[in-house]
């Protein structure tokens, strides 16, 4: 059974990758809330209901699922009705990879969304103060946490060493 911290972070982040997904499928079926938030091409391109940006968007709903639900695989909740392989090295190394990723993403972009905010970084001239708000406070710490929670539920659960 794995340490209650690890399973508690592991349900925390699959909880956050399950909000983004739905988010991202709540916009690909068309809806419009909190698409000025996301700002510029994307924001256009949601509104004109472009077919690339929507099959983009399955796409990113079905990626953001499968890293949520691995989360808790990895850590080993259900273990026992798994197959021995949804907990062996490849994708654990592939569940690391994942929490990595949305860390530096996150990390990287709500780091510089703060500087922008802050003054420090001059925004482009054309930048939507909106978008670059919400990325800040909002849609990159959103990334970020959910990174941490992943990365540290795999680290609290990472094979002991010989």
């Amino acid at each position: 059974m794995p340490p209650r911290r690890a399973v508690a972070l592991a349900l925390v982040a699959a909880a956050l990758g399950v909000g983004h997904a739905l988010f991202s499928a709540y916009w690909a079926l068309g809806g419009t809330a909190l698409l000025d938030t996301i700002g510029g091409s994307l924001e256009e391109a949601g509104r004109d209901r472009d077919p690339d940006l929507i099959a983009g968007l399955w796409v990113v709903v079905v990626v953001k699922l499968v890293v949520a639900v691995a989360a808790p695989i990895l850590v080993g909740v259900g273990a026992a009705t798994l197959p021995a392989w949804a907990r062996s090295r490849v994708p654990r190394l592939s569940g690391w990879v994942a929490a990595v990723v949305l860390v530096v993403y996150g990390g990287v972009l709500t780091l510089v969304g703060l500087l922008i905010e802050a003054g420090v970084i001059e925004a482009a001239d054309d930048a939507d103060d909106r978008a670059i708000a919400w990325h800040a406070y909002f849609w990159d710490p959103w990334f970020l946490l959910w990174g941490l929670a992943f990365a540290a539920a795999l680290w609290l659960t990472r094979p002991p060493r010989d």
